[in-house]
């Protein structure tokens, strides 16, 4: 599902126009990304928390020489699931997946 896909359902369901949902949409993801970036953590119940969690430095390997190189630690975004949302996940019939795997 894409962003436009969301709009579409929202708007549907709610009556409300595309363009007032696009802009709905637009701030509550500006919201969450501000949050982010500010070091807080946004919990939305029944749904799941969003939070920044920080990555240690840690030594990789360059896949093509081989030579050892030293990454450095950096902050990530993390979404953990509320227990409802997994459940919700749990009991919903097998999903479709495209089977042009291989």
């Amino acid at each position: 599902m894409t962003k436009a896909d969301l709009v579409e359902e929202i708007a549907t369901t709610t009556g409300v126009s595309r363009n007032h949902t696009a802009v709905i949409i637009d701030g509550m993801l500006d919201a969450v990304c501000r949050a982010l970036s500010e070091g807080k953590h946004l919990e939305i119940r029944g749904f799941g928390t969003f939070k920044v969690r920080e990555r240690r430095a840690r030594r990789a390997r360059n896949p093509r020489s081989g030579t050892e190189v030293q990454v450095p630690a950096k902050l990530v975004p993390v979404f953990k699931p509320s227990k409802e949302l997994k459940a919700q996940v749990l009991e919903a019939p097998a999903a479709t997946t495209s089977s042009s795997i291989g």
